[in-house]
This record gives C-alpha cells, structure tokens and sequence, in this order.
C-alpha cells in the first residue's frame, strides 16, 4: 500500500522520464512478470529432473566467484560479513576478490585473505585491464604498458586475467593466465534501455514486488550468450592456452534507498547513497508506519537489485583441485581445470569434459597429441543440448546427459552446454578447451 502510494506520489516528478521508458519498453521485455514466473517454473522443474553424477578422476569440484568486489573499492559498500554468507548461501567456497587499487590501502596486505566460515578468501585487483592476483604487493608499482604489468605480476608466480574483453579485443599480451570469457557487468552494459529505466527511481518503485517475488529471475535476464568473448577466446586459444574464467563483477550497488534525512525530509538515493531526489517526509504515504522506531538518518526503504547472493549465484567457475588452499586454487587456474556455468538456472555440480585412451584420461586444460583411440566425453546431471566447438567451429551437436566424440582430427576443442528454459535455448555451462596437437 506505501509502495504503491509512493508511486502515485513521485509519478509527476518523473513523468517525462516514464514516457521515455514506456516508449521503448520492448527493451525490458524480460523484466515482465508473467515471463519472470514462466522462468521461475522452469528452473523449478528442472529441479526435480536433476541426478547427482560422480566426479570421475582424482580431483574435487569446488565453486568461486572472481571479480567481486567489497568496501576496499570506492564503488561498493559491501562488508566481507555478508560477502561470506552470500557464498556459502550459493555453493561457493571460493572468493577471489578484485579491488580498485587505491592509494589509502594495500589490496594485497589488506584485502580480504584465508579461510573464514569455510570460505576461502584470496585477494587481487582489478587494475590495468586485468583481473591480477599477484604473490606480494604491488603498492606504488606503474609499469607503463599490459604487457610490462602481465610480465612483473606472472614473473612472480601470480595469476593474469585480461578483463572485460569488450573493451581489449585487439590485446595480444604473451603469458597471461587467461581471459574472462564471461563478465556480468559487460553484460548488464548491452542492455541500454533496462539502464535507463534502472536510473529511473519511478520505474524502481513500480517494479519493487516483481524484484522482491522473483529476485534471481530479474537479476539474470541480462544473460546473454557471449560469443564476442567466445570467438575472441578461441582466437586467444589458438596461439597459446588461455584459461577461461567467468567474472561476477559483484558490488551491491544497483538500488534504491528511502532515507530519513535531516529536517525532516526523505532522502532518495541510489545504493551508494547518491541524492537522487529529496522530499519532506511527512508527504510520504504511511510516513508514520516507515518512521516507527527509527531515528533521523536511519533508512526507511531500500531496494538492492543485485544483492551479492543473486550476483554470485548468477554465474561461477567451477575448479578441479586437489584440496581447498590458495596453492592447489592457483595451480587449477593455470592449468585451465575448470569451468564455467550459470548456476542459476541449474546446480552443474558434476559436470565434466575430459579426453580419454585406452587408461589415460586428460582434464579439461590438458594438453596431448592425437593417439588412437583417442575420444572426448563429457557428463551432465541433466539433459542438455551439446554443443562441441573445434577451433571456433561447432563441428557436432547432440542431446542428452552424455556427450561421446571420436577425436579423428587435431585441434582446440571445448564443449557447451545448454537447458531449454520456458521456449528458449539457454546457454548453462562452458568448458575450458583441450587442446590436442598432431602426431609427431
């Protein structure tokens, strides 16, 4: 009822702005109710056809997160407190933190580390465009070019992501780690008309119930299939093996907040605390009820629309390692065990995409040479469309929960996986290539 008076109350001050965003509302046609529980049906379904499957070989599965974001940068508030519970809330048990650098604070020494609540913690920095995750501090280092930052921090032992691929399709730094082959906020950014009505405090507060009754659904329907990350990936691939990671770009910083501000007035800001608007308190509809307990500065409403469990359940990369430390986390990465999917429409746990001949078996990121015999199998605990991709090519496609493939020629190979989500095909999970060389 206060929501929906509110509405009515703030229609007038932002009029304009609604009509603009009613005018181009096909661009939000995700964002509507009926479509958003269509989805939710969906997932749920897919619950219920879900079957555990076994890890085949000697590693064990482990969730993270990388590129989230915490109150070390300038443009989250975020509290490890709550970063920590919003991971063990979605399966994660790895956070690999990439801060802002900034002068009053040393992301290496200060940032985030170790294990706390089973979680474990490794700082980084998003700086330079990488996703850097260096062995000892970098406070004060400038190299002046990518590649004198890639070389200072690799030389060291560390871990090199170039980041948001959009913005560096024609970099071509030796000796990285790898690549964000997917990054949230990249994304977020194609969707221009949602931005719009997102900086529109009107259509946030219509949207308020939608948000509140299907909160991961709204979150998600940004996702889109990368294939400009995807074909630069496989451009990258084929000079040298490029691990492939999936980037949440997580801050907590997408919102509305309705605050009791000083003189009596209602502050509305953004989730930073932005002024947006201010209002006389007493004007606001149920303005006793939202003041009920509550002092001057306390905040009377508030809207997150990417709280940090809906950002890190929206996508993860999943690592083979041999135990939960930072050691056995750096060692994966660099040797590509790993994958990545959006385990918001489906728990992917036990997904697996490997070579084998005869005995041998070789994990994602393995590289060999043609043998006879040699076959690529992958498993999934649902039934999806498979998609097998050599070289940037798909040269097979087949359904079910089992993938099968004779190898009878050389190349990169990696595999897709995807669900049929309420009458659309969606992309689910993305392996790290193989890479298997010509016979001598």
């Amino acid at each position: 009822m206060i929501l929906s008076k509110l509405t009515r109350l703030l229609a007038s001050l932002f009029i304009v702005v609604l009509c603009a965003t009613i005018a181009h509302a096909d661009a939000l046609a995700k964002l509507e109710p009926k479509k958003l529980a269509a989805v939710h049906q969906a997932v749920e379904a897919l619950r219920a056809e879900w079957k555990p499957v076994a890890r085949i070989g000697p590693y064990r599965e482990h969730r993270a997160n990388l590129h989230v974001h915490s109150h070390w940068s300038h443009d989250s508030r975020g509290t490890i407190d709550e970063i920590v519970a919003a991971a063990k809330a979605t399966g994660t048990s790895v956070l690999m933190f990439n801060e802002h650098p900034a002068e009053h604070y040393d992301f290496f020494k200060e940032g985030h580390q170790g294990i706390k609540e089973g979680v474990l913690l490794i700082p980084g920095a998003e700086s330079q465009g990488f996703l850097a995750f260096p062995t000892l501090s970098l406070r004060g280092v400038k190299p002046d070019t990518p590649q004198e930052f890639s070389d200072l921090v690799r030389g060291r032992g560390g871990l090199m992501f170039v980041s948001h691929l959009e913005e560096r399709m024609d970099w071509n730094v030796r000796g990285v780690t790898g690549v964000e082959i997917y990054n949230t906020h990249a994304d977020f950014k194609d969707e221009k008309k949602m931005l719009a009505a997102l900086r529109n405090p009107l259509w946030l507060l219509q949207a308020t119930e939608m948000f509140r009754k299907y909160p991961q659904e709204s979150f998600s329907a940004l996702q889109d299939y990368p294939a400009d990350y995807l074909k630069r990936w496989d451009e990258l691939c084929a000079t040298a093996p490029h691990t492939g990671v999936s980037a949440n770009d997580a801050h907590q910083n997408v919102g509305l907040i309705i605050r009791w501000g000083v003189g009596d007035k209602a502050r509305i800001e953004d989730a930073l605390g932005k002024l947006l608007i201010e209002l006389d308190v007493a004007s606001l509809p149920g303005s006793d009820e939202l003041r009920k307990g509550k002092q001057v500065g306390d905040v009377l409403l508030r809207l997150l629309l990417d709280p940090y469990e809906n950002s890190l359940r929206h996508v993860g990369t999943h690592l083979l390692l041999t135990e939960l430390t930072e050691k056995a986390v750096r060692e994966a990465l660099e040797a590509g065990r790993a994958f990545v999917a959006f385990d918001w429409l489906a728990n992917s746990t036990g997904f697996d995409f490997a070579a084998v001949a005869d005995t041998q078996r070789h994990e994602m990121g393995s590289q060999l040479v043609m043998t006879r015999g040699l076959a690529l199998r992958g498993q999934a605990p649902l039934s999806v469309h498979w998609r097998l991709v050599r070289n940037g090519k798909v040269v097979e496609e087949s359904a079910g929960r089992t993938l099968s493939f004779p190898v009878v020629e050389p190349g990169n190979y990696r595999a897709e996986a995807w669900l049929d989500i309420s009458g659309e095909r969606m992309l689910w999970i993305l392996s790290n290539p193989l890479y298997i060389a010509p016979a001598e």
